[in-house]
C-alpha cells in the first residue's frame, strides 16, 4: 500500500500526562522527544493561541525522528477574530513565523473555524484561494508580513514542496455541495471530526488527496477515550481512506490522525492504540 496513515496526538505538554504516558523524571524539554519515539505524527496547536519563533519549529525538527511528520494547527487571530476576512497580512505574518523551518516534516495546515461561523461560499472561495499550494508560494507570500514580524522571521528558500490543507468547520451550514464543491476545487480536506455528536462530522465528504481526521472523544467531548470497538472501527475507517474503499471516488488517500481527549491521559493511549491496530492490517 503506496499510502500513509499518520496518526497521532494534538500536542504534548500536558502536566496530567507527566508521571503517567511520560516517565516519572523524564524532564519536561525531552517529551517531545519521547512522544515522538512512540508516536508518527503530532499535530501543533501552540501556533493555534499565538505566533511561534522560527528557534522553536526548528528545534521541534530536531527533537524528532527522520520520518516524523508535524501537522500545524492556524492562527485563531486568522480563524476566530478575522473569520477569514482580510486575512493576507495575517497570513503572511503565519508564514514567515517560521512553520516552513519544519521542512519535510511539515505535514498539513489546519485551520478551524468557530461554530458560530456558517457557511459563506465567497467568503470561503476568497481565503481558500490566498492558501499557498507550495512552500515557494508560502515564502512569498511571508515577504508581505509586517512590521511585527522583524527580527523574527523564517524566510529561507528550500526546493519547492507541496503544501496540505484541511479545514474544520463546526455548522451544519457547510454539509452544502456548494461548500464541497469549494474545498475540492482547491484541494482542501474538510476535516472529519469525532465531537462525541455536538458538532458534525462529515465522515463521507472526501475533497482532497488525503484525510485528515481529529478524534475529541467518542461520548464525551475532550474527555473520554475509546474503546477497542471503537478503535477497531476507526482503524477500519482508516485503512478505508487508504485504499480508497473509504472514498467516493475509490482514490487511495494518505490519513492524518489525531486525537483530542486529553483531559484523561487518553489521548497517547487512543493514538498507540490505533496505531497498533492499522500497522496490523496494513501489513
Amino acid at each position: 500500500m503506496s499510502t500513509t496513515a499518520h496518526i497521532g496526538i494534538s500536542g504534548w505538554r500536558y502536566a496530567p500526562w507527566r508521571g503517567t504516558f511520560y516517565p516519572k523524571g523524564l524532564t519536561q524539554a525531552r517529551e517531545l522527544e519521547y512522544a515522538s519515539s512512540r508516536l508518527g505524527s503530532i499535530e501543533l496547536n501552540g501556533s493555534f493561541y499565538a505566533l511561534q519563533k522560527p528557534s522553536s519549529f526548528e528545534a521541534w525538527k530536531a527533537s524528532t525522528p527522520d520520518e516524523f511528520v508535524f501537522s500545524v494547527k492556524g492562527g485563531r487571530y486568522i480563524t476566530h477574530l478575522l473569520k477569514l476576512k482580510n486575512a493576507h497580512t495575517a497570513l503572511a505574518n503565519f508564514f514567515a513565523s517560521g512553520v516552513l523551518a519544519l521542512e519535510e516534516k511539515l505535514g498539513p495546515l489546519l485551520w478551524q473555524l468557530p461554530e458560530k461561523v456558517t457557511f459563506d461560499a465567497q467568503t470561503l472561495d476568497a481565503f481558500l484561494a490566498q492558501l499557498p499550494a507550495t512552500t515557494d508560494e508560502a515564502l512569498r507570500l511571508a515577504a508581505d508580513r509586517d512590521e511585527r514580524m522583524e527580527g523574527r522571521s523564517w524566510l529561507e528558500p528550500r526546493p519547492a514542496r507541496p503544501l496540505r490543507h484541511a479545514l474544520e468547520v463546526r455548522h451544519s451550514s457547510f454539509d452544502d455541495p456548494a461548500c464541497h464543491e469549494i474545498l475540492a476545487r482547491h484541494g482542501v480536506a474538510m476535516v472529519v471530526a469525532d465531537t462525541a455528536g455536538r458538532w458534525p462530522m462529515f465522515r463521507d465528504v472526501v475533497t482532497a488527496d488525503f484525510v485528515y481526521a481529529r478524534l475529541h472523544g467518542a461520548d464525551e467531548l475532550y474527555v473520554s477515550g475509546y474503546t477497542d470497538e471503537a478503535l477497531d472501527r476507526w482503524a477500519g475507517e482508516v485503512v478505508g481512506w487508504m485504499n480508497g474503499s473509504g472514498a467516493p471516488d475509490g482514490g487511495p488517500r494518505d490519513v492524518y490522525v489525531y486525537f483530542d481527549n486529553d483531559a484523561k491521559v487518553r489521548s497517547p493511549v487512543d493514538a498507540m492504540g490505533l496505531q497498533q491496530r492499522v500497522s496490523a492490517l496494513t501489513g
